[in-house]
């Protein structure tokens, strides 16, 4: 097989940066009340900033998710490449702007570009690293001169208040007691954030450029021992079990907040270190025998500087401990911008002039739907 190298890496954000006291300005309040849990999640995450595709001064949307993701796209034009030779393209994302079609050809759309090969991947937030992982290997194997890869998410829309509002009036009395909607559903509006990210997979580096070279990609899944832990489309029962969106009455949408993004807080912090993180990054050191010395780059997608210190000590414990000063996260000024982070993150640390031939980089993607994780390893070229 030959190699493949992500050759261009581009980001789109929209609108101006939201600071933590403007959020429910522009995703309204829930029951006219400012959130109790805003500023603890707030304060735990360390997210200052993030984007919505939502005017804050109208209110109206910006952007769906394939103009966001079309618009990263063509920003990889800027290296020379012609978007009219693109061969493959490969989106991943968590919540598309419809259930059918796909999103991969709904981007297409967007991009108005000749007939290619288009394939979406599904999931939260590994939907980006397992699009990427597809182009990589349509590339390396010789079915394609190029592909695109991309990771987006635009959740701001399920994020507003009137999503929230029936259930709010339907769960009255029990809101005297517990104001305010479920914590796992209200938490995720403070985590959140709307972006796009694009890359460029070719078999040769190009010219003049800051080329990175995929070394491997590996992706596990602990759904054959762990249950649902972040959902949406869904509701669960009291034994946990996931009963989907189809299954209940029309009336229930709304009442329940079907279609709102629901996490299992306490599930997450009992499994999230072991499961997405130790177990993958033990196989991956048995499988391809890396040290602490041989990465430059650790770049971890986090949902919240909460996870931070446990990853940490995730990292020494395995023999792995790579010290603070090589990591490279945005998340503070980024937000989680889930399927899209690791493509946001590279593009910004490729664009910041301190990548130089020759140093390694470790990325990692957990994912707390079933608990899956991605790890990937890239040389500079």
């Amino acid at each position: 097989m030959s190699e493949a190298f992500i050759t261009a890496t581009a980001s789109a954000l929209p609108n101006a940066p939201v600071d933590n006291d403007s959020i429910e300005n522009v995703l309204g309040m829930i029951g006219g009340k400012p959130s109790r849990a805003r500023r603890i999640v707030l304060r735990q995450n360390g997210i200052k900033n993030r984007y919505y595709a939502i005017d804050p001064a109208s209110g109206q949307f910006t952007h769906t998710n394939a103009s966001l993701t079309a618009e990263a796209i063509r920003q990889l034009a800027g290296c020379g490449f012609r978007l009219d030779d693109l061969r493959c393209l490969v989106t991943g994302t968590s919540i598309p702007d419809q259930i059918l079609p796909n999103h991969g050809v709904m981007v297409h759309g967007e991009l108005g570009v000749a007939d290619c090969e288009v394939i979406s991947t599904a999931g939260i937030c590994l939907a980006g690293l397992t699009a990427l992982k597809y182009a990589w290997l349509a590339v390396k194997g010789g079915e394609f001169e190029n592909a695109v890869a991309t990771g987006s998410e635009v959740c701001s829309p399920v994020l507003r208040s009137e999503h929230f509002a029936a259930e709010n009036a339907s769960r009255v009395s029990e809101l005297s007691l517990h104001p305010g909607i479920a914590f796992e559903k209200d938490f995720l509006r403070w985590m959140l954030s709307d972006g796009a990210g694009a890359f460029l997979v070719e078999p040769r580096p190009r010219p003049g450029q800051t080329n990175l070279r995929i070394d491997w990609i590996n992706l596990t899944s602990a759904a054959h021992r762990l249950p649902v832990c972040m959902y949406a489309g869904g509701d669960r029962d009291a034994s946990g079990q996931l009963t989907g969106w189809a299954r209940f009455p029309s009336r229930q949408w709304a009442d329940k907040s079907i279609f709102a993004i629901k996490q299992d807080v306490k599930l997450l912090d009992c499994h999230i270190s072991d499961a997405t993180f130790e177990t993958p990054l033990r196989a991956a050191i048995r499988r391809h025998g890396f040290k602490a010395e041989d990465i430059d780059w650790f770049l971890p997608h986090m949902s919240s500087y909460y996870f931070r210190q446990p990853m940490a000590e995730t990292l020494v414990k395995i023999g792995l401990d790579i010290p603070p000063e090589r990591w490279f996260t945005n998340l503070e000024n980024k937000g989680n911008t889930g399927a899209a982070s690791m493509y946001i993150m590279v593009d910004e640390l490729r664009r910041s002039g301190q990548l130089t031939p020759g140093q390694r980089l470790l990325c990692f993607v957990p994912e707390s739907g079933r608990f899956s994780s991605g790890l990937m390893h890239l040389t500079v070229v």
